[in-house]
């Protein structure tokens, strides 16, 4: 019981400390923690996102999450987005929260990283509408690694949000769900001393990116091209 009871309690207290991360530091620590979880995704080659993927990137979403319960689940955490500009530039990586509850038997805790690709322009604009769920606005489906996309993937890429996550047991093409995504505007305003919101830091240049999100920046520039 008490070991169902710490479980409990690390859920909550995991969600109080999001709220409560509202310094500068720890939000350039989740932009630099996100870079960390792409480098480990893609230095695995079970996991890593083959180039013709890239090639197709408008968008990108990376999730730090965590899941605890008894009886009453909880999924925090927080992630960025970035997406693919008309001129062919990858844009600031803007933060967002990523939570859900859920009920029903289940015990116990474990950590979540995802890096979601956005397939076409239209899924990042539903966070324009505040949070949207992945694999229920967006359809979602496990990404093809780098041994896959020789075969017949075209129904696979096609897929709006293409998933990779570490450990998924998922084989490619499966529909998945990664839970909601809000805009964090709050959180924003803080990390790059602006009053622009979402829309305006993904899709214009009024804000120059401060030297502390820069290498995420580069890294995706490195991956998916100009």
């Amino acid at each position: 019981m008490k070991k169902f009871l710490l479980l409990a309690l690390m859920g909550s207290f995991a969600a109080a400390s999001l709220r409560a991360a509202d310094t500068r530091p720890d939000l350039v620590l989740r932009v630099q923690s996100c870079e960390a979880i792409l480098e480990e995704i893609m230095s695995d080659p079970s996991t890593a996102i083959p180039p013709q993927v890239w090639q197709r990137a408008r968008g990108l979403l990376i999730l730090n999450q965590f899941k605890a319960g008894f009886l009453f689940g909880f999924k925090g955490g927080y992630g960025v987005i970035m997406v693919r500009r008309q001129d062919g530039t990858w844009s600031l990586p803007v933060l967002v929260t990523a939570n859900e509850a859920s009920v029903g038997f289940q015990v116990g805790a474990k950590s979540i990283e995802t890096v979601c690709i956005f397939t076409n322009d239209s899924a990042p604009r539903l966070l324009f509408n505040n949070r949207f769920d992945i694999g229920v606005d967006a359809k979602a489906v496990a990404g093809p690694k780098a041994a896959q996309v020789e075969s017949d993937t075209s129904l696979i890429m096609s897929a709006p949000v293409l998933v990779y996550r570490k450990a998924s047991g998922l084989y490619a093409g499966a529909t998945v769900k990664a839970g909601v995504v809000a805009r964090n505007d709050d959180a924003n305003f803080l990390l790059y001393d602006t009053h622009y919101t979402l829309p305006e830091l993904l899709y214009s240049n009024w804000v120059q990116p401060p030297a502390e999100v820069q290498p995420l920046i580069n890294y995706v520039t490195s991956l998916a091209g100009h």
